[in-house]
């Protein structure tokens, strides 16, 4: 798959079959999500793989975007230590560019994802952190349901014309 079918191909599933996710793709989905940039090569990320019944269960009760993790198979909580960075502040880029790494990657393995939010809900915030044991210096900026596709959406072509400024607004 080329990189712009990836990117136009890709969308957000909500609905999973009950086969596991392989290790190795695992393994392949985070090695794409590291491969990401940062600022100053800073790379705060960290990930928690979620792949736990119980814990996948128990999401939905402070996470309401993330109902269908409940079902799913996987979850990847994408995260940053700010005790890493080297720009305070840039680490929401940093891991935002991570999340977009982990839905391509995931598309192109065949599988699906839907990036559900977390940072800045400091209810959804602290919910990750007691249900996962987060230190306090971690914080979660959003939470990545996987799984084998259920549902099949098209591609859709999103371009607006009305949104691009060319030289100035």
């Amino acid at each position: 798959m080329d990189v712009l079918s990836a990117i136009h191909g890709r969308r957000s599933i909500r609905k999973y079959t009950e086969a596991p996710v392989a290790a190795s793709d695992v393994r392949d989905i985070l090695a794409a999500a590291m491969a990401a940039p940062s600022a100053g090569n800073a790379q705060p990320w960290r990930f928690v793989v979620v792949d736990d019944r119980a814990l996948l269960e128990a999401i939905p009760a402070f996470s309401q975007y993330a109902a269908m993790a409940a079902k799913a198979p996987l979850g990847i909580l994408v995260c940053a230590d700010l005790t890493s960075e080297k720009y305070p502040g840039y680490w929401v880029q940093d891991c935002s560019a991570a999340v977009q790494n982990i839905l391509l990657a995931v598309h192109g393995k065949g599988l699906g994802a839907v990036w559900t939010g977390v940072h800045p809900m400091k209810d959804r915030e602290d919910g990750f952190r007691r249900l996962l044991g987060l230190p306090d210096s971690v914080v979660p900026l959003g939470f990545i349901v996987i799984g084998h596709p259920a549902q099949e959406l098209a591609p859709q072509d999103r371009y607006d014309e009305a949104k691009v400024h060319w030289n100035g607004w």
